[in-house]
Order: structure tokens, then sequence, then C-alpha cells
């Protein structure tokens, strides 16, 4: 989120906003400078995604504490998309999968989902008749995984397969 600051807003008119608060409406962008400098004030604007975009009086030095406290906030936020920044780790299995196979990855799943990351199970089939298979390894994991995590999402099943995803924890 960008913090604009006085000179630095660019837009011809502006939502403008009070020092308390109050809605004073659009005006001209020179004429919220000049409300700005003759209350002692910034014109401190946060969202250009409007137009024309709202703008508030903000008392002589707060405006860049906020400008500086919204990149600090910035760093540390998920990425654009709506989605977290973790990553989940995907396991991915057959219908068929061997036993030694099923426990070498069940153990990963395990490991992740105790050290507090989610874990998304795949697991493929190539028709309708492994599509019954494929849920069973599904549910089974789930079974042997229910210690360390429980399942955020259902079962899904598309054509090419079955998923859940797995958080940590009960």
């Amino acid at each position: 989120m960008a913090v604009f600051i006085n000179e630095q807003i660019r837009a011809t008119e502006v939502v403008l906003t009070g020092l308390k608060g109050e809605k004073l409406g659009t005006v001209s962008r020179n004429e919220a400078l000049a409300m700005a400098k003759s209350a002692g004030a910034d014109l401190v604007c946060t969202s250009l995604m409007s137009s024309p975009p709202p703008c508030s009086l903000v008392a002589k030095g707060k405006g860049k504490a906020a400008a500086q406290s919204a990149r600090k906030s910035d760093a540390g936020r998920a990425p654009a998309g709506g989605g977290s920044n973790e990553k989940v780790k995907e396991l991915r299995f057959t219908a068929h999968t061997q036993e030694h196979d099923y426990d070498t990855k069940r153990r990963q799943a395990d490991k992740h989902l105790r050290s507090g990351k989610p874990v998304q199970l795949v697991v493929k089939a190539t028709g309708a008749k492994e599509a019954a298979a494929a849920k069973a390894v599904l549910e089974r994991l789930l079974a042997d995984l229910k210690e360390a995590g429980s399942k955020a999402t259902g079962i899904q099943t598309s054509g090419k397969g079955v998923q859940v995803r797995v958080n940590p924890g009960k």
C-alpha cells in the first residue's frame, strides 16, 4: 500500500476528510493542499484505486509516519491475489502406490504437519475404476495422519484423481 503525501498526490480532485475525521467532500488538489497548509497539516492519500482518490488531513509529521508504517506492513503482507505466502507441500500418490512408497510419503507428510506446515495430498487416478481406489488411498492417509493434522478441505474429486489439503494440528 503506497502512501502519498502533499505534492506527491497527482490527482486533480480528491475526496477530503478533515483532521477530526469529518467528511469535507470532493475538492481540487490545490484547494486540499491549501487547506492542509493553513491547518498546519499534511495531505495524505493512501489509495489511488478510486477516482477521485480518498485523502485525509493529518497532523504535520504524522503523514510521513503513516507512510513509513505502511511500507513496513507491506513487507510482511501476503502477496496480491489473496493467497497466503506460506508454501503448501504437495505429495503425489497413485491409486496403486506400493506399501514402502506409501510409508515414505506418509512420513514426509507427518513431518511437515508436525513442523506446522500444511500439506496437499494428491492421488492420481486414470479412470473411473481407479477413482474409488484413489479415494481409498486418500482416506487411509487421512486416518494415518489424524494425530498430526486435520483436513482443511473436503476430499475433492476431479477427472484425474482426488486431493485434499491437510492443516497442522487437530
